[in-house]
């Protein structure tokens, strides 16, 4: 079993038993790999387990930001982990680009269409992506495209929640448990919203500047030319002081942003399916 450097209960070294054997049957592996809290930790079992016979995957595209794709190859570099990257281009699907309810689906198939094909390329016989349970709760149009093309889903199959796996990723020792949640950046938009890489652009350079601000845990999310920040509740008093707020209203300003607004509720993910009919 994994060595970990922190206690686990019984419940949690049975799942990451189960992890590990789940990782053994499949032989090799290829992660697709975002550098996130999920699927580092799901990388980094699969290494110990399979060696030189599990790699990552990155993929590159408009809607990740340099930071993330920085994090997640120093990760891998560190400790000495196959990382491989291509580039794909969502935009060409009309559907991903009109951002209807199931976008996410259409990105999905296209990234991981392009994984499968590098895992082959390479000798690998499975592909695994890092949702978990928590995932299931939620509208994810994209699980849908994991499920068409086989992918495999090891976190969810072994029961692990997002909060199970940043606390065995402490044991772990890995640099990843504390990091904040991230979604690609076509996710700050309103359903409905016309994606371009000029709007995907001013998203980032605002995120990045809020987190250049010490707002870690952080969202932009587009309304036209309304921008809607999100931040935890107990960051809102910081953000709303007048200098912090003027600086950011006038770099936003700057962006591109015609109108900046700071959501009362806080920072939580996937607000945007809250437009969503419940069923």
């Amino acid at each position: 079993m994994i060595k970990t450097k922190g206690l686990l209960s019984g419940e949690l070294k049975d799942k990451l038993s189960c992890l590990e054997e789940y990782i053994r049957e499949l032989g090799s592996l290829a992660v697709g790999f975002s550098g996130g809290v999920d699927s580092s930790f799901l990388l980094a079992v699969a290494c110990e387990v399979l060696g030189d016979k599990a790699i990552a995957v990155i993929c590159v595209d408009e809607s990740v930001p340099e930071r993330e794709l920085t994090d997640a190859r120093s990760f891998c570099k560190e400790r000495g982990i196959t990382i491989l990257s291509c580039t794909v281009d969502p935009m060409q699907d009309e559907e991903y680009r009109h951002n209807g309810p199931d976008r996410c689906y259409f990105c999905k198939h296209r990234i991981f269409t392009e994984i499968i094909r590098i895992a082959k390329e390479n000798g690998i016989g499975y592909v695994a992506e890092g949702s978990n349970m928590d995932d299931i709760g939620d509208y994810r149009p994209g699980l849908r495209a994991v499920s068409e093309l086989s992918v495999k889903s090891p976190l969810r199959e072994c029961g692990f929640y997002k909060k199970e796996i940043r606390e065995v990723s402490k044991a772990m020792g890995l640099p990843t448990w504390s990091k904040p949640a991230y979604a690609c950046l076509a996710s700050r938009f309103v359903y409905g919203e016309e994606i371009t890489k000029e709007k995907l652009r001013m998203i980032d350079l605002a995120e990045q500047y809020l987190i250049e601000q010490g707002f870690l845990e952080e969202r932009v999310r587009l309304h036209g030319n309304l921008a809607r920040i999100e931040v935890p509740p107990k960051d809102i008093p910081d953000i709303a002081r007048d200098e912090v707020r003027n600086a950011i209203y006038e770099r936003f300003k700057e962006i591109g942003f015609m109108f900046v607004t700071l959501d009362l509720k806080g920072y939580r993910t996937g607000s945007m399916n809250a437009t969503l009919p419940r069923s």
